[in-house]
């Protein structure tokens, strides 16, 4: 996607493409751009843990060039075998609650487990987390693809009125490779010259609305405007939202929704207000091995992210000194509020069946 005009993706490498890997810093926006290079497995374990890249999508890529990055470190190589678990532990404890992250390294292990050599699985790690990076790129173009026609009827309906798309935290291309899950149809629909106006949640505590979507929106050229977390369910009140777009980190096999914490207050306003409210997600969010939505870990981050703000690399305290704080990253929105889901292979029930059928036919399509 595009950044002063110019085309950048979230991760990438250089052509031939064996590292080291480079990163959007996306702790720095929107005030700064910078591109950080990672040269080892702990620097990948460190850019997720610290949120330099971030979504469901982004840092199970992230974690697959990790495992890639290991091989270029020498006593690693040396002992590849012995070592390659405690990698793949590290990266696995980073973050807990997107299933992306696990299931990128579930699926990399047995590969590497059956190379004769360093040399084999060096090429192997390499090319799976090449072809993961290339995987989530496809599926969230696809994703917008799917979900353009909601728009599209939308603005139907509206004869020429711009529609009024409400989302929370940032799943754009920032937490993706490019497209992103939820921007990813409000961008299909801008580039065909649909009209839109996006409200922006701040997402407190750490404003990835604010800091992060609306940064994207803005240098795409589409009318947004940012709101406090609360405004939604006025807004949606007052005829204001004709859409509400969310992402999730992780959905059980019954369509309940973990995303980041307040999706869940925006869905029960949706429903109250009749709007209907999508999420997007590729179906490698989906985890099937959990039925009840309870089951799903849910990260409890620090609690200065509440109790401080920063401003220029500064920490400014908010609350009273002594006073505690709760922090989970994560909420559970049960199936029921959800209208539908978008995936790459279409847009499917948020129930068992829906998503079932969905996952087991490649050509199922909405």
């Amino acid at each position: 996607m595009r950044i002063q005009g110019k085309e950048f993706q979230t991760i990438w490498t250089q052509k031939r493409g064996t590292g080291p890997v480079y990163i959007i810093d996306q702790t720095r926006l929107p005030s700064e751009f910078r591109v950080q290079k990672l040269q080892s497995c702990r620097d990948a374990f460190r850019s997720i843990r610290n949120m330099q890249v971030r979504g469901a999508p982004l840092i199970g890529v992230a974690a697959a060039y990790g495992i890639a990055l290991a091989f270029r470190e020498t006593a690693f190589r040396r002992d590849w075998r012995n070592l390659l678990e405690s990698r793949f532990a590290m990266l696995e404890a980073s973050r807990p609650t997107a299933v992306n992250l696990t299931r990128a390294l579930q699926i990399l292990r047995p590969l590497l487990q059956c190379c004769e050599n360093v040399e084999a699985a060096e090429i192997t790690a390499w090319k799976y987390a090449r072809d993961l990076r290339e995987s989530e790129i496809a599926a969230c173009s696809a994703i917008g693809d799917h979900g353009l026609p909601l728009i599209e009827t939308i603005a139907a309906s509206k004869k020429g009125e711009p529609v009024n798309i409400l989302t929370h935290c940032n799943a754009g291309w920032l937490a993706c490779v490019d497209w992103g899950t939820a921007l990813a149809p409000v961008y299909k629909a801008w580039r065909k010259g649909i009209p839109l106006h996006v409200w922006v949640d701040e997402t407190r505590p750490r404003l990835q609305g604010a800091r992060l979507t609306a940064y994207e929106l803005q240098e795409e050229g589409i009318a947004h405007t940012l709101i406090t977390d609360n405004a939604g369910g006025h807004l949606m009140q007052s005829g204001k939202v004709d859409l509400l777009l969310t992402g999730s980190d992780r959905t059980s096999r019954c369509g309940d929704v973990c995303n980041k914490i307040g999706t869940y207050l925006k869905g029960l306003a949706a429903r109250e207000n009749g709007i209907p409210f999508y999420v997007a997600l590729p179906l490698s969010s989906i985890d099937l091995q959990i039925r009840n939505a309870s089951e799903i870990p849910i990260e409890e981050r620090s609690q200065e992210e509440v109790l401080f703000i920063e401003s220029k690399r500064r920490k400014l305290r908010i609350a009273t000194p002594g006073t505690p704080a709760a922090n989970p990253g994560f909420d559970i929105t049960p199936a029921q509020l959800v209208s539908g889901l978008i995936t790459e292979r279409g847009i499917c029930p948020a129930t068992e069946a829906g998503i079932r059928a969905i996952m087991e036919d490649p050509d199922h399509a909405a």
